[in-house]
């Protein structure tokens, strides 16, 4: 059973285990008999002596204290409900802080104990690399730059995360994308003459606003795009613009006089006027031959040596003194489809070619790849046999046997027989990369261990395991062989690496794939709020709020600073953009720097206008849906999944508008609503001063704002301070919470009732040293479930 099932809402009667505890032989559990029996019982049936409670399946009737670690499920369940106060229910009787915590420390420590006693690690399923692992381990094995969007189709996802082995299925269709994607990779990382021309263009979105400079574009530039493109072979490339039309078929902006810029790899290849007199004459008479004019004008036919290389396209920003300028820009440019005025916005870039190829060139894949010349004929096969057994041992991420290179020599044969030896080598890697022993991560259980029983795991598999966790890709040289070696399950040589590999700047996957699912900063790309309510927001907004988020918590890792600060840090990044829509002054220019000292009501996770905004539906704010990303993600209590034909919120046409607040009373009305948004409501509400794109607000549809509420311990807080000092209060609850994110990420599993035992091990610890990251790393990398593993169980 999974963690994620454990919270339920639903009343817990603990009455038949305080009953039992008092009447049972054994160790006595002295601090909770001290607790009357109606203090916990919530509900029973008919007298005191009834010894049957149950909640959404907890069923307490039979359960023995004597015997905890028989059931860990059970026991984990009621650990939780009591640890995060959702029981008993508020308004009831309720225990004081410290006999709770004697409660559930009893029960934890039998449940502990028994984890060490007979560990049991779990038994992960064969784990199929995902599309973001596919492209990090092509990047660090070749030296080549992938969009694995492109060549493999997206990965499910299973508790929160898409690196679940349970879900990373197979089929068919996905085989063949695995085997085209290593036949043009392989192609790409030799320089394979057989390329043929093709082209690949790079989208702006349409509600991109183009009026100021744009992070990573050339300086002095505004709006435009940029990407990263891989040039297969030296030879010419045509690189072409086209710009944004109206619904009329003309071209916005063309009564002033602009200048369109495409460089590649920092280099002006071209520079050509867009708009002015004669460009705006001839849109006025007709619109199409303006349209075909820049067609042909905006067009670049260069020579580009083979590599990777950015390649942008922008216009060249005017100054204000040579032209009129508003007294205030509008933060969203807005294209409207019949708009002819404004400025000129690029709607896509497309790069063609190869054409007039001369070579392959010298790219960085080329000198991974071909580590060895052979000087005659008599020497290709064993430098075919040096290279491919060199790239075999990281891919494979383990020594390779004789069988290994055996294999990939015969389709080094089959490609060198008619084509050379580089077409030789292309086959090889090419059969290398559809290997299953590369696209597969599989642990094999020794030797000699008997059936169910936990081992500890190879150095080989630590190293996978340690560098899929902390970089989501294959070890890297220096890890390879401190594995090989054995020198890799020393603690003190493992937490050298930690160390190490979280410097790397490959650790940012921990951001990007790591915290952008576990704080769900991947959906903020895709949030649209209704452009009628919120006129000013745009991509460029949208895409701030992203890289704040994604700065904030990396600053967070890479300082190695308490895990408390992701709720209290008084400091975040941003950039013009952004601090015009958080009110913070004297920011100016597209980069993001760190900024500090920021009002309280932005300090933290719960004041970032990215987690505001994907917490909100596309028109207004949802105290539902922020609650529960808070009881998801932060406490770790996660409520129970909505009742079938929920009804909508109360909505009456031609009525005054009402205030969430008031929305929200009126659905809890419904009985069969009440208990579930008694827990998210108070939560969610508590933000209420921001509306549904994380912007200060005072009052709700001419109503003043009230974030007063009470929370399911009783609790009582006010707006998104109060709420803040009220999780810190359990600074552990938060803490667990990350560790048990973190262990899944990292096990590529879901949590089972006895890893529990490990997760408040690493929390404890963690305590010691200020709850900092970078101990909750190190406590899952050295845990139970991450260096052992069970034998398979047999009938």
């Amino acid at each position: 059973m999974k963690l994620g099932k454990f919270v339920t809402a639903g009343i817990l009667c603990l009455a038949a285990l305080m009953w039992q505890t008092s009447h049972s032989s054994g160790e006595p559990m002295q601090a909770a008999q001290k607790v009357t029996l109606d203090q916990y019982c919530v509900t029973c049936h008919n007298s005191r002596a009834t010894t049957s409670a149950t909640a959404s399946g907890v069923v307490l009737d039979r359960a023995d204290l004597n015997h905890v670690a028989d059931d860990p499920a059970l026991w984990e369940r009621v650990v939780r409900k009591v640890r995060t106060g959702v029981m008993p229910p508020a308004g009831l009787p309720r225990p004081d802080r410290a006999t709770q915590d004697a409660l559930v420390g009893f029960i934890e420590s039998r449940l502990d104990r028994a984890a060490i006693e007979h560990p049991n690690p779990g038994r992960p399923a064969a784990h199929r690399l995902n599309r973001a692992e596919y492209a990090n381990a092509i990047r660090d094995l070749l030296a080549l730059e992938v969009d694995a969007s492109t060549l493999l189709p997206p990965d499910n996802s299973s508790d929160g995360f898409d690196n679940i082995a349970d879900v990373l299925s197979v089929s068919p269709a996905l085989l063949e994308s695995y085997l085209s994607a290593a036949a043009k990779i392989s192609a790409l990382a030799v320089g394979s003459p057989k390329i043929t021309a093709s082209s690949e263009t790079y989208r702006v979105r349409g509600d991109m606003s183009q009026t100021e400079h744009i992070e990573g574009l050339p300086l002095g530039t505004r709006g435009g795009v940029s990407a990263r493109h891989t040039f297969p072979l030296d030879g010419e490339y045509v690189i072409r613009v086209k710009l944004v039309e109206t619904n009329l078929g003309t071209i916005r902006g063309l009564q002033d006089d602009n200048k369109l810029e495409i460089t590649v790899g920092g280099e002006r290849v071209l520079l050509a006027p867009v708009g002015g007199y004669d460009d705006y004459m001839v849109s006025g008479n007709n619109a199409t031959d303006v349209v075909n004019s820049l067609y042909t004008r905006l067009v670049a036919r260069v020579p580009v040596r083979a590599g990777q290389r950015q390649v942008t396209a922008a216009f060249l920003q005017q100054a204000s003194s040579l032209g009129p300028i508003r007294l205030e820009n509008f933060l969203y440019d807005a294209i409207v489809a019949t708009d002819h005025l404004g400025l000129p916005h690029v709607e896509y870039m497309t790069v063609s070619g190869p054409f007039n190829a001369v070579g392959s060139g010298d790219t960085p894949s080329r000198q991974r790849v071909f580590t060895c010349r052979p000087a005659k004929p008599a020497e290709e096969r064993a430098c075919a046999s040096t290279i491919l057994s060199k790239l075999a041992r990281r891919a494979y991420r383990r020594p390779v046997t004789d069988s290994d290179t055996s294999g990939l020599l015969r389709f080094y044969d089959d490609g060198r027989r008619n084509n050379g030896f580089e077409a030789g080598i292309e086959m090889a890697l090419r059969a290398m990369l559809a290997s299953p022993k590369f696209v597969f991560r599989v642990e094999r259980d020794p030797a000699g261990i008997a059936a169910g029983q936990a081992y500890t795991l190879s150095d080989l598999d630590l190293a996978s395991r340690l560098s899929f966790f902390l970089w989501s890709s294959i070890p890297d040289e220096e890890l390879l062989g401190l594995a090989e070696t054995g020198r890799l399950r020393d603690p003190k040589t493992l937490t050298r690496q930690i160390e190490r590999m979280l410097d790397d700047p490959k650790s940012q996957a921990l951001v990007t794939n790591f915290a952008g699912q576990w704080l769900q900063i991947r959906n903020v790309r895709g949030a649209t709020p209704d452009k009628n309510d919120f006129p000013n927001f745009d991509h460029t907004l949208r895409m701030a709020f992203a890289r704040e988020l994604e700065l904030f918590v990396g600053s967070i890792i890479r300082e190695n600073r308490s895990v408390l600060d992701l709720l209290t840090a008084d400091y975040t990044f941003v950039n013009e953009r952004l601090a015009l829509h958080y009110g913070i002054p004297n920011i100016y220019g597209s980069h993001f720097r760190r900024v500090s000292g920021i009002d309280e009501t932005r300090r933290g996770l719960l004041g970032k206008g990215g987690i505001l905004l994907l917490t909100s539906h596309a028109d207004r704010t949802s105290p539902v849906v922020r609650g529960k990303w808070i009881l998801d993600n932060l406490v770790g209590s996660p409520p129970p999944p909505p009742p079938p034909d929920v009804p909508p919120l109360p909505d009456t046409p031609g009525a005054k508008p009402l205030t969430m607040r008031a929305r929200m009373e009126q659905h809890r009305a419904n009985p069969a609503c009440a208990g579930c948004h008694k827990l998210m409501d108070p939560l969610g509400l508590a933000l209420e001063n921001f509306d549904a794109v994380g912007a200060w607000r005072t009052d709700d549809n001419g109503e003043k704002v009230d974030t007063s509420g009470q929370l399911a311990d009783g609790t009582k807080i006010e707006g998104v301070t109060g709420l803040r000092e009220a999780l810190l209060k359990r600074p552990d609850a938060l803490v667990t919470t990350v560790t048990e994110k973190l262990m899944t990420y990292a096990l590529g599993r879901g949590l089972e009732p006895e890893d529990m035992p490990a997760v408040r091990a690493i929390v404890r610890q963690s305590e010691r040293e200020n709850y900092r990251f970078v101990s909750l790393i190190e406590g899952v990398v050295k845990s139970t479930p991450f260096r052992m593993r069970k034998t398979e169980e047999r009938p």
